[in-house]
């Protein structure tokens, strides 16, 4: 089993002069519900090399178990600091696709034309793609073969108006994950801000927000056995 994790290449938080990327909890929580299913990974982002990190999911209050494994495990830093560029990619070497979120992808990855590629080639073959929080972004302009958005008619979710509203950032971000979602026909569901909840609709795994990572992760491994 063999998956391949896609993180952004981008750091600029819009116009703020803050720094954003990915965010650290929803890379650490999937890798580890991968690694302990013997899943062997992969880690690729557009630019190659280390992405950047969200210095807010590296506070304190964010820390997990997992982010703590992570932070101390000296095969995942050297995978994250030697991920491939994504254009390099094939879909054929890999089961499943599963995008980490942070604010990050919703200005690189959304318009990647090799990631928009990737997705579209996945589902199309039968494998897995999924994606939590803000990473619900990147099928922003991913189509299913019938030329229709991927998300069409598909029960979804992310990031919602409200958990945006409450980091302050619904001006700043170039559009919201859930009125896109809608927008692209997506049947969009949500829980209860900052609670766990994901959604599967045919390959397509989502997750509402950074605790939902692990759960999510684990239902496209469902998806995988």
């Amino acid at each position: 089993m063999k998956i391949l994790l896609v993180l952004t290449s981008h750091d600029e938080l819009g116009n703020t002069g803050e720094k954003t990327g990915f965010w650290l909890e929803e890379l650490a929580a999937p890798y580890y519900a991968f690694i302990d299913a013997g899943a062997e990974l992969i880690l690729a982002s557009p630019k190659g090399g280390q992405p950047p990190l969200d210095p807010k999911s590296n506070e304190p209050d964010f820390q997990t178990e997992a982010t703590h494994r992570f932070d101390t495990d000296p095969v995942a830093i050297h995978k994250l600091a030697h991920t491939r560029k994504l254009r390099e990619i094939s879909i054929t070497d890999f089961d499943a696709v599963f995008y980490p979120g942070g604010h990050g992808p919703l200005w690189d990855l959304t318009e990647d034309i090799f990631s928009i590629s990737l997705i579209e080639k996945s589902v199309q073959s039968g494998k897995p793609v999924g994606a939590v929080c803000h990473a619900p972004a990147v099928l922003r302009h991913v189509k299913s073969t019938d030329g229709k958005p991927l998300v069409a008619g598909k029960t979804v979710t992310g990031f919602s108006n409200s958990e945006e509203a409450a980091v302050g950032l619904t001006q700043i971000v170039p559009f919201l994950v859930e009125d896109m979602l809608k927008a692209n026909g997506g049947r969009y569901t949500k829980g209860a801000d900052w609670t766990v909840h994901v959604e599967v609709d045919g390959l397509l795994v989502t997750g509402q927000n950074p605790a939902s990572s692990e759960a999510t992760a684990h239902s496209l491994l469902k998806l995988l056995a």
